[in-house]
């Protein structure tokens, strides 16, 4: 249900063409709403396909889950043909404009590795535009922090579709992460510590997610990979551990309206099986479906028509960094 929420009026006005027309664009302050609507579309929708992708991946569904499975898999075909077609209304900023895309075109190529059926489902000349918009990137040098996974993540993508990708720029990333681990299943964001969850937004899952499959194509990464493979597994337990039994967790650090997004990691070690042995598979299920309940029974978290507002409870948007929106 938080799913469907989230999904039907993003996916159904960018399967329409009609993102840019119908979605509000919200930020901290009026003044810069101008600024963050270059990037905020291909934010909602790469953001939103990455997370959902392991569902429009998944098999052996019940025939009403599969019947909603189907609607929205047509309609993420349909988006994502709008959303890299320079003829559409929806075409996004992919690398044209700022730095930010960089990020957001990640998390859509994150969605396409999650979901292969995804990429198999798109004709041809779409996937030609998809590797074009993605490669737009590559003129965004990523500073010296998370943003490095980043561009490492779009590189990993295309070693699944057999297109030419840059080693070097995963090979980076993965090396300035191994010298900024701080211990206890934790990485600078950076080389400074920083008391926040992007270790969860970013760092753990797009480390696991990568290394899993440059290893099988480079087996020299596999000492690494076993190392943050246990790094993984700590910091899944410190995660389930943040959780209190009425769902709520400390809102530490910067991007804290993110709200569910604060456990992507736990989420992601649970879905690839990989929760570590002190941690049963109900306990985190039971743990992240708290959480859900407790963040999203704000009335004020969606709009009269739908749209998803800032806030971590409902709708607060000054808790909002410089850099959030719609």
């Amino acid at each position: 249900n938080y799913l469907e929420k989230l999904a039907r009026p993003v996916l159904t006005a960018l399967a329409a063409d009609q993102l840019k027309e119908k979605m509000p664009v919200e930020a901290k302050s009026p003044d810069q709403i101008k600024e963050r609507a270059k990037y905020t579309y291909l934010e909602a929708f790469g953001r939103l396909l990455s997370c959902i992708a392991p569902w429009l991946q998944l098999e052996h569904l019940s025939a009403e889950e599969k019947k909603l499975q189907d609607k929205y898999f047509k309609l993420a075909l349909r988006s994502i043909q709008n959303a890299v077609d320079p003829g559409a209304k929806d075409y996004m900023n992919w690398g044209d404009e700022g730095g930010q895309p960089l990020v957001d075109a990640s998390f859509f190529a994150y969605a396409l590795l999650r979901c292969p059926k995804l990429w198999q489902g798109l004709e041809q000349r779409t996937r030609s535009r998809v590797i074009t918009c993605l490669k737009k990137t590559r003129r965004i040098k990523p500073p010296e922090n998370n943003w490095l996974l980043f561009a490492a993540m779009i590189e990993t993508f295309f070693i699944t579709v057999n297109e030419t990708h840059d080693k070097n720029r995963i090979d980076y990333a993965i090396q300035r992460h191994t010298e900024w681990y701080k211990g206890d299943g934790l990485y600078g964001d950076g080389a400074e510590f920083h008391w926040d969850y992007y270790n969860s937004y970013v760092i753990h899952p797009y480390l696991f997610d990568i290394l899993k499959i440059i290893t099988e194509k480079y087996p020299e990464f596999e000492p690494v990979r076993k190392k943050v493979s246990d790094h993984n597994s700590r910091y899944a337990v410190i995660q389930e551990r943040l959780i209190a039994s009425d769902g709520t967790y400390p809102p530490i650090g910067r991007s804290i309206t993110y709200r569910t997004g604060t456990f992507h990691h736990l989420a992601n070690m649970a879905l690839h099986k990989q929760l570590p042995s002190q941690l049963n598979v109900a306990q985190v299920r039971c743990a992240l479906t708290t959480v859900i309940e407790k963040v999203t029974s704000s009335p004020e978290m969606f709009d009269a028509n739908g749209w998803l507002r800032i806030g971590l409870y409902g709708h607060q948007p000054t808790l909002a960094e410089n850099y959030i929106s719609t």
